[in-house]
């Protein structure tokens, strides 16, 4: 892949379609990374765009980049005051018995030198809430809509697991590993509030190995009831 596709693109902002397995930083042991493909997003622009917020290697879906550093910061200041929406996509490795719910664990980093560094629910760690709701049942997977409030590290992975009793399909983490060979998360929509400037939207179509599960939905999601 020469190009990433880009969903968005204005004067201050670019939001691309990042593959999974793509990491948001250079590796340690080297490697391809976004940083390989920020010159080729530059689009006319003298300086190389920036990541706002951080997706996991292994998310796919809508990354937003800022194309100066005033952007940046007005964009970065949007997502700590919690005023972006983010939808996600993630097929769920069992059953979920409810419809829709919201989940409120806060998590809290753990580390050890047999399993490396996790995040678990504790009631001494961070607040994380995320609102889900179930878009199809396919088999003994399910395809679940996550909109979280709160960014917190591996948030929607733990949260599948302790709120709606299993793991992403292809979690090595916090689950199996088996099933798929990506942990099996999109970021399938991104909204970001602009003062005086229509709103930064953009959304990612479904992919293909989501497809290839049974999974065939339109993305943007429907939006959630009041």
């Amino acid at each position: 892949m020469s190009v990433l596709p880009i969903l968005f693109e204005d004067g201050e902002a670019l939001v691309i379609n990042k593959p999974a397995g793509l990491p948001i930083d250079r590796p340690r042991a080297g490697g391809t990374s976004l940083e390989n493909y920020l010159d080729g997003l530059r689009l006319g622009f003298q300086r190389l765009p920036l990541a706002v917020h951080r997706l996991d290697q292994d998310t796919s879906g809508c990354l937003l980049l800022a194309r100066h550093a005033k952007a940046h910061k007005r964009f970065a200041a949007a997502f700590e005051a919690r005023q972006v929406e983010k939808v996600y996509l993630g097929i769920v490795a069992g059953p979920v018995a409810e419809d829709s719910g919201t989940i409120a664990l806060n998590l809290s980093k753990i580390s050890s030198a047999e399993k490396g560094w996790r995040m678990i629910p504790a009631r001494a760690g961070k607040p994380a809430v995320t609102h889900w709701r179930v878009v199809e049942r396919k088999d003994d997977l399910t395809l679940v809509e996550f909109r979280p409030e709160t960014g917190r590290t591996h948030q929607i992975r733990v949260h599948a697991l302790a709120g709606l009793g299993a793991a992403l399909l292809g979690d090595p983490v916090y689950g199996s590993g088996e099933g798929a060979r990506r942990t099996m998360l999109h970021a399938a929509a991104l909204t970001v509030p602009r003062e005086g400037k229509p709103p930064i939207a953009a959304t990612a179509p479904l992919p293909a190995d989501f497809a290839a599960l049974g999974f065939a939905i339109d993305v943007p999601c429907p939006p959630p009831e009041n």
